[in-house]
């Protein structure tokens, strides 16, 4: 496998990036809310085997105090061989120098991230489009 990463989306396939997130599964994401969504963020790593984007990723960020790591997407083909392990790697080293890094985890792989040093955090509050959907899938609760 021949790894290259890019870290702009001057050459990217905006149509292969929303197979991605379909494949990952991160969602239907559309070109257009994508473009918006990395043009957006302040870092952004692509995964590349030979020529096929096989994982993505962005930070938000305002450059001194806060930044969040959104949307680290990885083929399931791809995963569990260290790739998701650089990409995210990788995100960490661009927001390194914030005050604090933020992101939040698709149920189930939490200890992922906290191999990372990202702890729980107690205060963190959401708002989501589909409401509903964020409390069945488990991202947010009542309590």
């Amino acid at each position: 496998m021949a790894l290259s990463w890019q870290h702009g989306t001057d050459t990217v396939d905006w149509e292969e990036l929303c197979a991605l997130y379909h494949a990952a599964p991160l969602g239907n994401k559309t070109v257009a809310g994508l473009r918006t969504a990395y043009g957006n963020s302040m870092f952004v790593c692509l995964a590349y085997d030979d020529a096929r984007l096989v994982g993505a990723g962005r930070v938000v960020a305002d450059g001194c105090d806060m930044a969040y790591i959104g949307d680290v997407a990885l083929l399931p083909s791809h995963q569990g061989i260290g790739i998701g392990k650089q990409l995210v790697g990788k995100l960490l080293d661009m927001a390194r120098g914030h005050k604090k890094i933020l992101m939040y985890s698709v149920p189930g792989k939490e200890g992922f991230y906290k191999s990372f040093g990202f702890k729980r955090m107690s205060t963190a509050m959401a708002i989501f489009i589909d409401q509903d959907r964020a409390l069945a899938g488990g991202l947010v609760n009542d309590d």
